[in-house]
């Protein structure tokens, strides 16, 4: 692929930010975009070629062949375009995105990858420019890239689009309360004269933050071998079934050496006295990583921070807050969880 940019690239990333910033709060100024929650990518095209560049090692060409198809007749000629594969799930006035079924989408199978792209079919969400018609973009302000954004993806159609943009701090405000009923995990704030800096944190992001009590099912120890990798969840249903819900990771060094010791009494154990343990869903993405893990006693509850329970899931990993020893395991309720109300997705593409 003879494109101006040195391959394999990595995309410019966010750091977290409490709120949205002023418009007046940087140099220039910031553009602001809502943030969409899906598979980060880079779509690469030199005239047949076409390639989607992940965020991590491998790449997502082979799961998408209809982005594939779509960027071979839609595209320009040799650009880089930065952007969100995403999944819609629901009707019109009622669409939202499916983080669920674009999860599904990643799968080994050659036959399942062909039915799945036309049962649930991928879209695109762009909103940088890395190079159009051939023309390295990289050192040109944001708000120049965007311009060549907007007349790069012109005339296309689904299933590209072209993400909002506004220079009004109010509006981002708006945008963060509303959409994210819609599935949409925020928004980002970029500097109008910021440069495309691949792997640095540059831009900033504000997400929504929730608190929930869960019950403690078990942990994985980590993969170095050593203490406690995470710890997995669960909530009551409205029949009273205890539903696996997510986990907890990002666990210091001594941390996880003293959960282990901590956790021992909770530990379910046979007859012969050897401790019990289960098994949980394998990740498409990792096919050989070990998904077995140490079942507890579902007795105790933690409070977590979460951004979004779609479903009967935490759409991401959870930060630990604290221990709840005053709470009853059955007092967890995936019905008192608090959601985000219903927008249509549909009208946040428009």
């Amino acid at each position: 692929m003879d494109l101006p940019l040195e391959l394999p690239i990595t995309p410019m990333l966010a750091k977290a930010n409490p709120s949205v910033p002023a418009a007046d709060a940087v140099d220039g100024g910031y553009l602001y975009e809502p943030k969409w929650d899906g598979f980060r990518c880079i779509v690469l095209k030199d005239g047949d070629e076409v390639e989607l560049a992940s965020r991590g090692s491998k790449p997502l060409t082979r799961y998408f062949p209809e982005l594939v198809d779509a960027a071979r007749e839609q595209l320009p000629d040799k650009c880089a375009l930065d952007g969100e594969v995403v999944v819609r799930a629901g009707e019109k006035g009622s669409a939202r995105l499916d983080f669920e079924a674009l999860g599904q989408r990643i799968h080994p199978a050659e036959s399942r990858v062909r039915k799945l792209s036309a049962e649930t079919p991928a879209e695109v969400i762009f909103f940088d420019a890395l190079v159009v018609d051939g023309e390295s973009l990289l050192q040109q302000p944001f708000e120049q890239r965007r311009r060549a954004l907007e007349q790069a993806v012109s005339s296309v159609g689904s299933p590209f689009h072209l993400t909002r943009v506004t220079e009004d701090a109010s509006v981002a405000q708006d945008w963060f309360e509303r959409f994210e009923g819609a599935g949409l995990d925020g928004v980002v704030a970029k500097a109008k004269l910021s440069i495309y800096q691949p792997g640095k944190r540059t831009m900033l992001k504000i997400k929504h933050t929730r608190t929930a009590d869960a019950v403690l099912l078990g942990y994985r120890i980590h993969k170095s071998g050593n203490g406690v990798g995470s710890l997995l969840l669960g909530m009551y249903d409205e029949d009273g079934n205890l539903r696996n819900v997510g986990g907890i990771v990002s666990f210091t060094a001594k941390r996880r050496l003293e959960l282990i010791d901590e956790l021992a009494p909770l530990v379910e154990r046979d007859d012969e006295g050897d401790e019990v343990h289960g098994a949980a869903d394998r990740s498409r993405f990792s096919s050989n990583k070990d998904v077995s893990f140490v079942r507890l006693r579902p007795e105790r509850v933690v409070e977590v921070k979460f951004d979004q329970l779609e479903g009967q899931r935490f759409r991401h990993g959870v930060g630990f807050l604290r221990w709840r020893p005053d709470r009853d395991p059955e007092s967890c309720l995936l019905s008192q969880v608090d959601r985000a109300r219903a927008y249509d997705l549909n009208d946040v593409l428009t």
